[in-house]
């Protein structure tokens, strides 16, 4: 990593699962809010594309 930081197997484990609960937290989340509720496909693909929206509105892009 950047930092140089040196981190144990257990806190990297604990790190990736907490990163990987809330990915599907906001997929889950972008696919009901689209009514698709359950369909993790369509959800990841509409979260994508919101984050990168808003990276792109926050840069002045569009």
């Amino acid at each position: 990593n950047s930092e140089r930081l040196s981190w144990t197997f257990e806190e990297v484990d604990a790190k990736l699962e907490q990163i990987m609960i809330n990915i599907t937290h906001n997929i889950d989340e972008a696919a009901k809010k689209y009514d698709m509720a359950g369909n993790y496909v369509a959800g990841a693909n509409i979260a994508g594309f919101l984050k990168v929206a808003e990276a792109m509105k926050a840069q002045g892009v569009v």
